[in-house]
């Protein structure tokens, strides 16, 4: 088990090391920093004055070490567009990405999880093929698609909820959440089922497609010549191991919720480190994308390394060393 761990997060740092590689590479060879930060009208003794405190007259090796060293002590750099920085940028945009970005994904797994098993053991049931059926406008249309629809549903024509924007916010400590306002709780119900639907459909025909094998196994037709409870069966047995490849596949999407909360956050203007990261390509703010090239890198390495701990814990076979 721990050297199973062990295995996984020396590839964890070396694809960390690869990302903070291309970062650098984006970092160092988009646009002209010192414009960037000085302006057009800077003279040539400011420019190069500039160029050898950011260290940009030293050898490439040297710059990566430089940036490297810099980002393990949390200095991203400077915002070209806003001046500030990129450190206080991320942290002040990143509550409303991960509050959206967790809210959806509970809503994916809850939901798709029940959905899936009820679905597998009320396979020919008219509301099972129902919401089969359904699944599949989850599985075809676009993201931004099912939000236009719910805005033109719930916030135009029903007047429901918001239609943009995160609500009242307040502060605890540094972190500045809404889901202790009820207008904040009212603007996340749209965004959350916007981000998680897709996911949802996705683990729900999975675990459906699990459940159903693992139900003609061989154990579960002798647990029930002896005599099992049908709920002991499912919940005891089936389900347990149906989780075991729906672990993998849910820990990833749960990376790419927030990874690609990009189409969401701009569809309701969610103030989240997604649309930072649109508006940062339309001014080609060079380190704050970069920034947050490696920031997704880290959240995937972070929750696939949760993901083989869950995996561990589950299945027995990894614990004790057996292929």
């Amino acid at each position: 088990m721990l050297l199973h761990l062990l295995r996984r997060l020396g590839q964890s740092v070396l694809v960390l090391l690869a990302v903070s590689f291309i970062s650098f590479m984006v970092f160092r060879h988009i646009g002209d920093p010192t414009i960037s930060l000085l302006g057009e009208d800077a003279s040539v003794q400011e420019r190069e004055a500039l160029t050898e405190e950011l260290g940009f007259n030293q050898s490439v090796p040297l710059q990566y070490l430089h940036y490297a060293g810099k980002v393990l002590h949390g200095d991203l750099g400077i915002s070209y567009r806003l001046k500030r920085p990129v450190a206080d940028i991320i942290a002040e945009r990143l509550p409303a990405t991960l509050e959206l970005a967790l809210t959806a994904a509970l809503f994916a797994l809850a939901i798709g999880v029940a959905l899936g098993v009820y679905t597998a053991l009320r396979r020919d049931g008219f509301l099972s093929r129902a919401i089969m059926t359904v699944s599949l406008v989850g599985v075809s249309l676009p993201t931004f698609l099912i939000g236009i629809g719910l805005i033109y549903l719930f916030a135009v024509e029903l007047r429901w909820l918001p239609s943009f924007g995160r609500g009242e916010t307040v502060k605890i400590g540094g972190w500045e959440t809404g889901l202790l306002t009820t207008s904040g709780l009212a603007a996340l119900i749209m965004p959350a089922i916007t981000l998680g639907f897709y996911n949802m459909t996705l683990i729900m025909r999975l675990v459906r497609a699990e459940m159903l094998e693992v139900l003609r196994s061989d154990y579960i037709r002798f647990g029930r010549a002896r005599g099992l409870r049908e709920r002991d069966l499912y919940f005891g047995h089936a389900l347990r191991n149906t989780l075991i490849p729906v672990i993998t596949i849910a820990g990833l999407q749960i990376g790419s919720l927030i990874a690609f909360a990009i189409v969401t956050e701009t569809v309701f203007q969610w103030p989240g480190v997604g649309l930072l990261f649109i508006s940062s390509i339309q001014g080609v703010d060079v380190p704050l994308i970069a920034a947050y090239l490696m920031f997704i890198a880290l959240l995937y390495v972070v929750i696939n390394l949760f993901v083989d701990f869950l995996y561990v814990l589950v299945d027995p076979r990894l614990r004790k060393g057996t292929p």
